[in-house]
């Protein structure tokens, strides 16, 4: 169900786990710059790729995934970040190095729980207007909201699923992950709370936070996300 597509050639290889309704572009954009080989998967219900068992959509399932891929680093966005973390938490050594960029939940359910289940009850009913809506303004930003909503359009099981489910019900064993580990946040991201990126930094022992000011950042400052990003992936393999 899930399609991994390589870009790049050699060392090192760094697996990117997009977010839940990321775009094909979209899911592309923690690769860009990075040396070696990038190895980007599609999740199931986006893109290309086809609709999953309604039940598919639980952390231990995405981490089992991600585990058998073999790459000594690792992005994960939003849902990506979270399954990460649900893989490492089982596995502590399983990486030398990951970012996890807008984390939504970690050690709790989403504290926007009820805008998740209000994306999925538009979703249920078919209003692509009220999706649209909630996803918020971000003048400027061209076709990316609507390319959101049209994907997220796939998704309503994976909104009911994530909207109160818990990634790392044991954070204490976060304490064991001796990977470098570093943390993209937005400051003004209704989805993606800052508090959560927080947590993440207090849960990681060899951790570094980056905060953002913008909602969108993904959309707002793609040049910084890439510095960071090549800087903690990149730099000390060249």
């Amino acid at each position: 169900m899930v399609i991994r597509r390589a870009y790049g050639s050699g060392d090192p290889v760094t697996l990117v786990v997009p977010g839940l309704g990321a775009t094909a572009g979209e899911a592309r954009i923690p690769a860009s710059g990075l040396p070696g080989t990038r190895i980007v998967l599609t999740l199931p219900g986006h893109a290309d790729a086809p609709d999953p068992p309604a039940d598919y959509w639980t952390y231990p399932t995405l981490a089992k995934v991600i585990g058998q891929i073999d790459a000594p680093q690792a992005v994960g966005v939003s849902l990506g970040a979270a399954a990460l973390s649900a893989l490492v938490s089982a596995e502590p050594d399983r990486f030398d190095r990951i970012v996890l960029m807008f984390p939504a939940a970690l050690s709790r359910p989403r504290t926007n729980a009820h805008l998740v289940e209000a994306m999925a009850a538009a979703v249920d009913s078919g209003d692509r207007a009220r999706l649209r809506d909630l996803l918020g303004v971000l003048p400027g930003a061209g076709s990316y909201l609507e390319d959101r909503a049209d994907a997220l359009m796939r998704l309503g099981p994976a909104l009911h699923a994530v909207a109160t489910q818990v990634p790392v019900p044991a954070p204490e064993t976060l304490r064991q992950v001796r990977a470098q580990v570093l943390i993209i946040a937005a400051k003004d991201d209704p989805l993606h709370p800052l508090c959560v990126a927080q947590e993440a930094a207090e849960a990681f022992p060899n951790s570094r936070l980056e905060v953002l000011p913008s909602a969108y950042p993904l959309v707002t400052h793609r040049k910084e996300i890439r510095a960071l990003l090549t800087g903690f992936l990149g730099d000390q393999h060249q």
